[in-house]
């Protein structure tokens, strides 16, 4: 496996709404990394929804774009989808106006995330965790 990225991500105060079939929690946070691909910071804030559903079943998706600067020192953006069930098992999608990170957007790639200190560490790498 590949690493792509780390990201050290900080949460904030998150809101939640209960319904019938699930209940929703969003939990908006800002992002950075300094990895050697990209380095960059989230322009505006990300935002992490979480649907529970009664039988326990989770999914969440965190949708955030970064700002910065590929390896090459130019200038530009990476918008990342995480999607999964769980912490362990996430599968980000990444596209970029980067020609440096283009190979991202077809990329087989996978996340681990990690809880820390106000939020959470998010390792993306080429290839399946599993």
């Amino acid at each position: 496996m590949r690493h792509i990225m780390t990201i050290n991500v900080r949460t904030y105060d998150a809101q939640a709404v209960e319904g019938k079939g699930a209940k929703i929690v969003m939990i908006p946070f800002s992002a950075e990394t300094d990895s050697e691909l990209f380095r960059g910071m989230t322009l505006e804030n990300g935002v992490d929804t979480q649907r529970i559903f009664p039988d326990g079943t989770l999914i969440l998706s965190a949708r955030y774009m970064l700002t910065g600067k590929d390896a090459a020192g130019n200038d530009c953006r990476v918008f990342i989808e995480n999607t999964g069930t769980s912490l362990d098992n996430c599968k980000p999608v990444i596209f970029t106006d980067s020609p440096e990170l283009a190979f991202l957007e077809s990329a087989e790639l996978s996340a681990s995330v990690e809880p820390c200190p106000g939020g959470v560490t998010v390792t993306i790498s080429e290839g399946s965790l599993q």
